[in-house]
């Protein structure tokens, strides 16, 4: 069940407006539909800016919305992310820093009761929607077990890198299906190449091995989703997977006006089927709860996970650059917890403090991507891809200083590119084997 809240600020006859989207896959499918439509619009992310001629509307993600300027309307989608540990920040910023006359807040209805307490204090008129899925979702008695009993449009969940390969292998052994692949560390550009040979009948991938990276952003014909498992490692534990987590993926399945009109659900194993059977008949639990559990100034709200910001700051801390700019550094989208993404921040970091100027050419040669042979030099190149995306980022927010961005743009896409045609290449091989 969905939710839709919106409350009116401001007076003003000018129609602008701002969609925010968790994804940057989000934000550029809304862009794309806003233009198609003649409606002009600006996509901006971390990443990316596309300004177009007369634009009075803008799809940005969360983390980019603009709480200096006024709008007619504006969106916030998947709003139950306030609740997230590391970017619930961001979505409570734009509840409370978006000045429009009517916000429109979308997700899960577990997040109303929490979004009506905090908007008594701004004093917003607030009205709540709820909508009733328009497709019937049909839990199935009956487990999956073999991978031979894959039919054409399933989508096996799994959530780790390691697993998803081992899935697809292990299907495409079959000789009878071939397997595009999702998830949260494969480039964007190339998640939505694997989306799309999915999603067309005249492709010979039909069937998807993903992680939870399926939950939000991607229109996929996906007829049955199957978990291989319903627990998984958050980064700080293995933990079963929540009421709110197992709807919100297995809702991919029979989405409206997708080719298949019913969804289906189900797991690999028949001993995981009783939580996913009382997850999907239950509620999700409201968000206040989490937020309770974790106050330390007002029940209402939590001190976000700052781990990541803390461990660019560790490096950081001792460079002569302002506060300002250390602030900067540790607000950039790194995975500090990946080797090589780690080592370009704080080389450019490094870089920066020294000259002010950081050329790309210092930590890349432009040239030496190549198609990676093996699933370690996959990763490697996706760790590349996650270095040339925050030179990118970081050429937005000190544009003087990080001067290449066109040239680590075209880079990441080579990269994407590589890791595109590694994947198919993988897939092409098993199959033929």
């Amino acid at each position: 069940m969905g939710s839709l809240l919106f409350r009116r600020r401001l007076s003003r006859t000018l129609l602008t407006g701002i969609y925010c989207g968790p994804l940057r896959l989000l934000a550029w499918e809304i862009a794309q539909r806003m233009n198609k439509a003649k409606v002009p619009c600006d996509l901006i992310t971390g990443q990316e800016r596309e300004e177009v001629d007369g634009a009075k509307h803008k799809a940005v993600t969360v983390e980019m919305a603009d709480v200096t300027s006024e709008y007619s309307c504006a969106v916030v989608d998947e709003i139950q992310m306030l609740g997230c540990r590391t970017r619930g920040f961001s979505f409570t910023r734009a509840l409370l820093g978006i000045a429009a006359d009517e916000l429109h807040l979308c997700g899960d209805a577990a997040a109303v009761p929490l979004i009506q307490e905090i908007l008594k204090a701004t004093e917003d008129n607030v009205k709540v929607q709820y909508y009733e899925r328009l497709s019937p979702l049909v839990p199935l008695k009956l487990p999956l077990g073999s991978f031979a009993n894959i039919r054409n449009g399933d989508c096996i969940v799994a959530f780790s890198r390691f697993e998803i390969y081992k899935i697809k292998r292990q299907i495409e052994r079959e000789r009878k299906h071939l397997c595009s692949v999702v998830y949260g560390s494969l480039p964007p550009e190339t998640r939505t190449r694997q989306a799309t040979m999915f999603n067309d009948e005249n492709s010979d991938f039909d069937v998807l091995v993903a992680s939870d990276a399926i939950g939000m952003g991607l229109n996929l014909n996906i007829s049955r989703i199957i978990f291989s498992t319903l627990r998984k490692f958050d980064g700080v534990e293995t933990r079963e997977l929540t009421v709110s987590e197992i709807k919100q993926i297995a809702g991919r399945a029979g989405r409206y006006k997708s080719k298949f009109p019913v969804g289906e659900v189900t797991c690999q194993a028949a001993k995981d089927l009783p939580l996913l059977h009382s997850s999907l008949s239950s509620p999700s639990p409201i968000l206040e709860e989490h937020f309770v559990e974790n106050a330390k100034l007002s029940e209402n709200y939590f001190i976000a996970d700052c781990e990541q910001m803390m461990k660019v700051a560790a490096v950081i801390d001792e460079l002569p650059i302002n506060l300002n700019d250390k602030y900067l550094f540790a607000m950039s989208p790194v995975d500090m917890d990946d080797d090589i993404s780690s080592q370009g921040l704080t080389q450019f970091a490094q870089s920066y403090s020294k000259t002010r100027i950081v050329r790309l050419k210092e930590i890349f040669t432009p040239g030496t991507l190549k198609v990676p042979k093996s699933h370690h030099a996959l990763k490697e190149l996706e760790s590349i891809h996650k270095v040339l995306d925050l030179y990118v980022w970081l050429s937005f927010h000190l544009e003087d200083s990080f001067p290449d961005r066109e040239l680590a743009a075209s880079q990441k896409a080579i990269c994407s590119m590589w890791v595109y045609m590694d994947l198919s290449f993988l897939a092409y091989m098993t199959f033929n084997m």
